[in-house]
């Protein structure tokens, strides 16, 4: 069975995630531990596909030392790459992990300009990419230079080679590429909040927003909730998952690894029940990990009895 996945990265970046005691802001603040890892949600997603065994492909824009940096750790992890390599310097993302509170400030770098001709080279790069795809992963922020409806075009032309394109992105890109009616969307509660433009403070408001979703096309909507778990829905119905008791050590990458769980998830046929289960396992165990270390196949296939689903009515 072709278990082929196709994820875009167009604004990748090196994480660097620092622990330190106490975060004190305009203060001196003294290192007790650092690592850097390859980060960007394309890329994130790629690396939790690959642990899943999956034949995955990861594809965008990569620039000067941060960037072969960034592809030898893509090399590392035996997945396929098809980068084009620009002018610049790709960005660096800083994670500051306090442990007293067990929270992450983070600052991200905007990454390079997109010129027209490197976005048009793009295009083609995709276009050659899709026929042997099955599911097409786009998600994260867009570089400068990018329009914001570029997601809403990559979309349209997955879905017209026969892919499955699940979104994961938010603001106005979110809301563009909704319009051309990918397979599935990924928001969190604050993106969906963003996204419909009102409160959602009950179970039955994000149903509503969901639902809506439902009707402009999509097949497959997951709303991450965080602490509170997830819920799913699809024309046939809705579950809600109960995460088991985790002591949370980082948030970075638990969005990433639902939506790799999602595609992997999308490709073997699962049901409605079984997304919602792997997806939020699949986050939960990311968030009990510490800074940028994302889950396993294994990991996650362990973790699976210990989320709880309902049913909920439609």
């Amino acid at each position: 069975m072709n278990r082929s996945v196709l994820t875009v990265a167009l604004n990748p970046s090196v994480d660097k995630t620092v622990t330190v005691g106490r975060l004190a802001p305009y203060g001196l603040n003294r290192v007790q531990q650092s690592e850097i890892d390859p980060g960007g949600k394309g890329i994130n997603v790629a690396r939790v596909l690959q642990s899943f065994g999956d034949d995955v492909t990861v594809t965008g824009f990569l620039s000067g030392h941060t960037g072969k940096f960034l592809f030898d750790c893509i090399q590392q992890d035996k997945i396929k790459t098809g980068f084009l390599e620009i002018p610049g310097e790709t960005r660096t993302n800083i994670k500051i992990f306090d442990q007293t509170v067990k929270k992450t400030t983070e600052i991200n770098e905007q990454g390079n300009h997109i010129a027209p001709e490197e976005l048009e080279l793009f295009r083609k790069k995709f276009l050659c990419l899709l026929p042997t795809v099955r599911v097409v992963v786009i998600s994260g922020s867009l570089p400068p230079g990018v329009p914001l409806d570029f997601y809403a075009e990559l979309t349209e032309l997955a879905e017209r080679s026969g892919a499955k394109v699940i979104l994961d992105a938010d603001g106005e890109a979110l809301q563009k590429g909704i319009d051309s009616r990918p397979f599935a969307v990924k928001p969190n509660i604050h993106e969906l909040t963003a996204l419909i433009g009102k409160p959602l403070k009950t179970e039955k408001d994000v149903l509503e927003a969901g639902r809506n979703l439902l009707e402009k096309g999509i097949r497959l909507v997951v709303v991450s909730l965080g602490a509170d778990g997830a819920i799913a829905l699809d024309p046939s119905g809705a579950f809600k998952a109960d995460v088991w008791k985790i002591t949370v050590k980082s948030a970075t990458g638990a969005g990433d690894s639902m939506v790799g769980a999602l595609a992997d998830a999308v490709l073997r046929g699962m049901s409605l029940e079984e997304i919602t289960r792997v997806a939020t396992a699949a986050g939960t165990v990311t968030a009990s990990k510490p800074g940028t270390q994302l889950c396993t196949g294994p990991e996650v296939k362990k973790a699976l009895p210990l989320v709880t689903l309902h049913r909920i009515k439609f």
